[in-house]
């Protein structure tokens, strides 16, 4: 795992290259988690972790311990991964997230999205955290709560297949998903961030990359994505002029942006060895 991480660094070093990778790789997590899963679920018990299993819903991250009142291990790793890269798990480690970047790019370009969808996200949200407290103080059955959580994740799907391949933006992370709420308000106590340069021409080029509706023309304008951000660096490889670049404090975008793969991939390589954590 550490020479393919060390081969997939070389890959990612040319920002155009990343580019083309990045998807390519993420798929390939969740190809393997969801093998892994179902080869576990069919008999072959190695292929499962030990610990109590949930529904691969992102949400149940924080609903299901929330209904359990145990077991906080996932809401552990997501933390701690979100302090390390950012909200970056969003568009890297996700394994459902690539589904909704493979649907938004049936079309070229993203359409750029309402304001209001980030409230829609918080009401979701709420919604769910206060479903899986509902469901733990009336001990509501496991039965009616795996269902409810299959019914918002199947919803979920929904959203990808219908909106997220018309609009081209992936509407699932950005307005549907709690967990990516989550992992942009965690990822503000990293320190990596995403910055535009005051030489950016606002030639557009990089809100055209970009599928979570991090880069409207005001956040071109203001010189930083938006809230939505998940450091993805597709905007980097599309800005011809180098405008945009990682920050980290006290390096050059230049090293910041190395820094940045090194622990990203790291991460990568690390849930793809035990893709049932």
């Amino acid at each position: 795992m550490a020479l393919y991480a060390a081969w997939l660094s070389g890959k990612f070093a040319d920002p155009a290259g990343a580019v083309k990778w990045r998807p390519q790789i993420w798929r390939l997590f969740s190809l393997v988690f969801f093998a892994q899963l179902f080869l576990g679920l069919a008999g072959f018990e190695k292929m499962l972790m030990t610990g109590k299993l949930h529904l691969p819903v992102p949400a149940l991250i924080v609903a299901g311990p929330i209904y359990r009142g145990s077991d906080f291990f996932m809401p552990i790793l997501f933390t701690v991964t979100a302090l390390l890269v950012g909200p970056a798990w969003c568009s890297h480690l996700c394994y459902i997230g690539t589904w909704d970047d493979c649907f938004s790019r049936r079309r070229s370009e993203p359409v750029q999205l309402p304001g209001y969808v980030s409230i829609i996200r918080f009401l979701l949200l709420v919604f769910v955290v206060v479903m899986a407290l509902l469901l733990r103080y009336f001990a509501v059955g496991w039965l009616v709560a795996i269902s409810a959580g299959a019914l918002f994740g199947l919803a979920g799907i929904a959203v990808m297949v219908v909106l997220s391949r018309r609009h081209g933006a992936m509407i699932h992370c950005t307005c549907y998903c709690p967990m990516g709420l989550i992992g942009n308000w965690l990822g503000r106590l990293s320190m990596f961030r995403v910055k535009i340069a005051d030489g950016c021409t606002e030639c557009n080029l990089c809100r055209k990359s970009c599928r979570y509706n991090a880069l409207s023309p005001v956040d071109i304008k203001l010189r930083r994505p938006g809230s939505t951000c998940t450091l993805c660096g597709d905007c980097i490889g599309a800005c011809h002029s180098g405008q945009i670049g990682y920050r980290l404090p006290f390096l050059s975008s230049h090293s910041a942006r190395t820094v940045f793969i090194v622990m990203i991939i790291s991460l990568h390589a690390i849930f793809l060895a035990v893709a049932r954590i």
